[in-house]
């Protein structure tokens, strides 16, 4: 038994290892993926391109201004005279807010009364023009507190703010709020389930192609055998890909991991064996590499869409998030986030690695009695 594995895992090695082409999907589009997604997929708000509509153009007008700029998340790219000119900026893309402060803003702010100010945001990106409102209201806010102490002070001859709650902050895990951290631990295990999908997927489909599997069918090869010769080079290829892209992550990125990497080894063996189930299923009911390549983009882009890695599963509806228990990615993304980031354990990540094992176990029990369905 052990000497026929060995043979096809030989021949496995040696098909997937002469083609080049295979080798740069192999090795190389992790590396990209890794860097793409590390500098590009990100929540982070910052050089919030702006524009400024200051028909006052006063001291206390340009001292706002210079907060708004001050606050390293704003940069003003234009001032504008002219409301056809803000219309212009807005509706082509070329500024997310605008900034218009009327004439008299200073004028009334000596006087002691309220001063309408103006914030236009590009809502496009509802996301985005959130965070912008919530920077521009707590820069305000503190533009307002600094006029009104000072209006105190000139009444009173001196004031002291009153005793009130200092709320301070801490955020635990992700000191810094750096949204690369959460998602390029996430990035492992969306390249891992691309990678084991498409070449497993393959896997069988392709000695059906080029008519090798009825010589296969003839031989004496057990089922169980197959199966091992098959997925095991892929399984060692989704580990290689792990350690290559969480170097990168942790040296390149600066991800920090405090938990056990030991713990990280085995969920992700639990995890492959899930994606290598699920690929060798789409491998025996496909009768092309076609077919084969379509059906894993038909599992894979809703898998992703369905795990959290993008977008949070509790806002999704109730019937979604009832789905998503069917998704292995879900749980790998949890395991994945909780080691890098949290550093916890199997006291508590047991459900999530339990939820991969029964799942691995069923998949790759699917797939084999196809597969000898398909043999028979």
């Amino acid at each position: 038994m052990i000497e026929r594995i060995r043979q096809i895992l030989i021949k496995e090695f040696i098909q997937m290892f002469r083609d080049r082409k295979m080798m740069g999907i192999i090795f190389i589009m992790p590396v990209l993926q890794t860097l793409v997604f590390g500098y590009a997929v990100t929540t982070d708000v910052k050089n919030i391109t702006t524009a400024v509509y200051d028909l006052d153009n006063t001291v206390a007008s340009r001292e706002l201004t210079a907060r708004f700029v001050k606050s390293g998340y704003f940069k003003v790219i234009e001032y504008v005279s002219n409301e056809r000119r803000v219309r212009e900026l807005v509706d082509r893309g070329k500024v997310r807010a605008v900034i218009h402060m009327n004439s008299g803003f200073e004028e009334n702010l000596r006087a002691g009364r309220s001063v309408q100010l103006q914030l236009i945001v590009d809502g496009t990106d509802s996301n985005t023009a959130g965070v912008i409102l919530d920077y521009s209201s707590k820069i305000v806010a503190q533009f307002s507190k600094k006029i009104l102490i000072a209006r105190l002070t000139q009444v009173k001859g001196s004031y002291q703010m009153p005793v009130g709650v200092d709320m301070q902050t801490r955020a635990w895990f992700n000191e810094n709020l750096e949204s690369r951290n959460f998602y390029v631990p996430g990035v492992i295990a969306i390249i891992v389930m691309l990678i084991t999908l498409m070449l497993t997927s393959m896997a069988v489909v392709r000695e059906k192609e080029i008519g090798t599997i009825e010589q296969i069918m003839v031989t004496p090869i057990r089922q169980i055998e197959f199966i091992l010769g098959k997925t095991v080079p892929f399984a060692l290829i989704g580990f290689a890909d792990v350690i290559l892209v969480t170097v990168i992550g942790v040296f390149w990125f600066e991800v920090p991991i405090r938990g056990n990497l030991f713990l990280l080894f085995f969920a992700t063996a639990l995890y492959i064996m899930t994606t290598l189930g699920i690929g060798l299923f789409i491998s025996t009911v496909s009768q092309t590499q076609q077919q084969a390549m379509m059906s894993t983009f038909f599992f894979y882009f809703p898998a992703v869409l369905l795990s959290g890695f993008m977008f949070p599963i509790a806002n999704m509806p109730r019937a979604i998030q009832w789905l998503t228990y069917l998704n292995p990615l879900r749980y790998f993304l949890e395991i994945v986030r909780g080691i890098f980031l949290k550093g916890i354990g199997t006291e508590i990540l047991w459900p999530q690695m339990l939820a991969l094992m029964v799942m691995g176990i069923l998949t790759l029990w699917f797939a084999s009695r196809r597969f000898q369905k398909t043999m028979t």
